[in-house]
């Protein structure tokens, strides 16, 4: 059985919410450039077109295979941030990422919440699966995001939706 780092909820009759978390053996400063710079970003999680900053739209491309636009709504270093993918569409999202300092390691809680509920098992799988990926990247490893997703999958699909 697979260690799973996440859980999913539903938020009303149509919507849910995918959070994961874990430990990183790295700085809060560290974590928090991996998760905002776009050189790093690109590594484990998504390419980004532009410089995000707070207010602006820019593009991503995700490992997962989404692209579009999204915005920066807060941005608290090195604590908080959040973002929308296709702010405004029907299909919009937010992505909320927190990073707690313990010690000389990160805690990072990433919660994506408005994805539709039949999907929400690949959601779980694939934050699951980039994570995991920002660990391996932390350590200089490659991403391995396709078939860690594939093998996640199953599992997130057999939990219950609270």
């Amino acid at each position: 059985m697979n260690r799973i780092i996440g859980t999913m909820r539903r938020l009303d009759e149509q919507h849910g919410a995918v959070r994961v978390e874990d430990v990183y053996d790295t700085g809060i400063d560290d974590l928090w450039a991996a998760i905002t710079q776009p050189a790093r970003l690109a590594r484990w999680v998504a390419a980004v077109e532009g410089e995000p900053t707070l207010g602006d739209t820019f593009r991503a491309a995700f490992t997962s295979g989404w692209e579009g636009p999204a915005r920066v709504e807060a941005c608290e270093a090195p604590d908080r941030l959040v973002v929308t993918l296709s702010p405004g569409a029907d299909d919009e999202t937010a992505i909320e990422a927190r990073l707690t300092a313990e010690g000389d390691r990160t805690r990072l809680v990433v919660e994506e919440r408005g994805l539709p509920l039949e999907v929400l098992h690949f959601h779980g799988a694939g934050w699951q699966a980039h994570l995991e990926d920002l660990a391996r990247t932390l350590s200089g490893a490659d991403s391995a995001w396709q078939p860690r997703w594939k093998e996640l999958t199953p599992d997130y699909e057999a939990m219950v939706v609270s």
